[in-house]
């Protein structure tokens, strides 16, 4: 039976790559061995995508950015090994900005998913579905994004952080932090994920510690910030006060109780 798919000759196709019917490989894509392109998906020029991906039908992979800025700059995605991108997610390349948009490892992007052009996912994420990333993202390594969240250009997520679905968010969120209700609210911090993947209590009851000096204590996040760089130093402390220090979006709003507005 003759292909039913397009690879361009001037692809670099790894070994053991199942290609499904109606999929398209354009030039000047990379892909590495073991992967699977389900039927209708489109990689664009500037693909790079590692060993042991699945890409399921109707993903587009590399567009060009939606971005008015953008003036057919050289540009790539870089994707890393073991990633599981689901029905019509779409990955777009990235601008002069950066010109990369980058995704690392392990990662499970659900259908329907955005990811715009310089973003930087981490590794070992879920993307649930219709997450949507404007330009510009950085999310951390263990982040769970909820399904119909919308985020901000250029807001950072820090490492394990946990998203409630439909969130709207515009502040950087800082690490090993629950974030819900409207408009994103920092919910305390995310144990059960911490846990999970080997985290001491001792380590969870720092991390709580120093989040109630930054989130429940009434400081300015700047005095907040102080406080914090005054502890005794550890590694929760410098991740901390590290992605404060760079939190140019400032952050997330605190907990506050007393606030019932999403249940109106």
């Amino acid at each position: 039976m003759d292909k039913l798919f397009y690879v361009n000759p001037n692809a670099k196709i790894g070994k053991n790559v199942q290609i499904e019917p109606f999929a398209v490989i354009h030039d000047d894509v990379v892909i590495g061995d073991n992967c699977y392109i389900g039927s209708g998906v489109v990689i664009f020029p500037g693909a790079r995508i590692g060993n042991n991906c699945r890409i399921f039908p109707n993903a587009s992979i590399a567009a060009i950015p939606q971005d008015l800025k953008f003036d057919n700059e050289y540009t790539t995605v870089e994707i890393g090994n073991n990633n599981t991108i689901r029905e019509c997610v779409t990955i777009n390349r990235g601008t002069a900005a950066s010109g990369k948009t980058v995704i690392g490892d392990n990662n499970l992007i659900m259908a329907y998913s955005h990811i715009a052009h310089d973003c930087v996912v981490g590794s070992n994420c879920v993307l649930a579905n219709n997450a949507t990333l404007a330009g510009h993202i950085e999310v951390g390594d263990y982040v769970i994004i909820g399904g119909m969240s919308a985020i901000h250009q250029f807001v950072h997520i820090g490492q394990h952080v946990i998203l409630m679905g439909g969130s709207l968010v515009d502040k950087d969120i800082p690490p090993f932090v629950k974030v819900g209700k409207f408009p994103a609210s920092y919910c305390g911090v995310n144990s059960v994920g911490l846990h999970r993947r080997g985290f001491s209590q001792d380590d969870i009851n720092e991390i709580q510690d120093i989040y109630r000096i930054v989130f429940q204590s009434g400081l300015l996040y700047s005095e907040a910030l102080e406080e914090v760089k005054s502890l005794k130093q550890t590694k929760f402390t410098n991740i901390i006060a590290t992605f404060m220090e760079k939190a140019d979006r400032g952050l997330i709003k605190g907990y506050n109780p007393s606030d019932l507005r999403a249940n109106r």
